[in-house]
């Protein structure tokens, strides 16, 4: 983290101040970066930002830890949700669905993951592989169709501001508290930061690589369900979710260590990759132009998160800053009672 002066700055600054400067950008080259491209954003964001958090949590949770699968069960969500709904006709009941074939899929990976013994990044792989086959099938022949209602409440956009995007930041804010004021949230980071003292301290690594992982595949597949009701449903509907997550993350300020979770930072990383792929677009970049330059990006962004090392200058460490580290090396664990 970078200090100026005698203050800290927050890890999350660097994924909104790059989202800014590609408004600033797109304003530049198009004279269309106000109201309009920010309503876009807003819009557009809270689907990443949604299956974002799940990913925030399970790579909070530990060095290994990440779900590969969140793509298929993305587009699974909305196929199950658009069917279901379509069915019974009630869009409640579609969501419903989707959340359950989340979780059915999440399940999965927890099985392979705690039981089998099968690294997190292969065991997700496989429930992708498995995601993917269900909404093959279940696309043959499909003519579902979203519910009006709920697809008048995604586009609803009060003042500029998509109302879903308002619901999502709420949710976002609840995320924090709970990872900031809980006991499970304390023991979760602990868990992450220091795996074996805080399973000495009590802390249950079943009941955490449980939770996160199913709240990740939870998060997903309610956000498929919701794009597809916007959109439509479909089976690739998903696949620039995978790596889009990961990288919202990070450059959100969550380490991929594990013990820091930034949910404020998935809002900024969310839209400074959607900022910047209209941007990109705008100028008329290819595909591969484009991937090049955001993974220079992204690598300058956590440059930038990770204190920008090679520009700091390095001073002995004294007294009171060894004292000051040793206090902030690893994080408060509550025994449990």
């Amino acid at each position: 983290m970078i200090k100026l002066g005698n203050h800290a700055i927050p890890p999350w600054t660097w994924s909104f101040l790059s989202a800014v400067i590609v408004l600033v950008l797109t304003y530049m080259v198009s004279g269309r970066g106000g109201m309009q491209t920010i309503t876009l954003a807003f819009t557009v964001a809270p689907y990443l930002v949604l299956v974002g958090l799940g990913q925030m949590l399970v790579m909070s949770a530990g060095p290994g830890n990440i779900d590969v699968s969140v793509a298929k069960v993305f587009s699974l969500g909305g196929l199950v949700a658009i069917a279901v709904g379509d069915v019974t006709g009630s869009w409640v009941l579609g969501l419903g669905a989707a959340v359950g074939a989340g979780l059915a899929m999440a399940s999965i990976s927890i099985i392979a993951i705690l039981y089998v013994r099968i690294p997190p990044i292969v065991a997700t792989l496989a429930t992708s592989l498995i995601a993917s086959a269900i909404s093959l099938t279940l696309a043959k022949g499909f003519q579902g169709s979203a519910d009006p209602l709920l697809k008048g409440f995604l586009s609803w956009a009060p003042f500029g501001i998509p109302a879903f995007a308002i619901v999502v930041l709420i949710f976002t804010i609840l995320v924090s508290m709970t990872l900031k004021w809980t006991t499970w949230g304390s023991q979760m980071l602990a868990f992450g930061q220091a795996r074996r003292a805080a399973e000495y301290a009590g802390v249950s690594a079943k009941k955490t690589m449980v939770i996160v992982y199913l709240t990740c595949g939870v998060l997903a597949a309610l956000a498929g369900a919701l794009r597809a009701s916007f959109s439509a449903p479909n089976v690739e509907l998903g696949n620039d979710y995978l790596l889009d997550s990961i990288a919202v993350v990070v450059i959100g300020g969550t380490l991929m260590t594990g013990g820091r979770a930034v949910p404020a930072g998935v809002w900024g990383g969310a839209l400074f990759f959607i900022l910047l792929d209209g941007l990109l677009n705008l100028i008329g970049w290819s595909f591969a132009g484009q991937n090049v330059l955001k993974g220079f990006l992204v690598l300058a962004v956590l440059f930038l998160a990770g204190g920008a090392p090679i520009l700091r200058r390095r001073v002995p460490l004294s007294v009171t800053d060894a004292a000051k580290g040793e206090e902030n090396a690893e994080p408060e664990i509550k025994t449990l009672t």
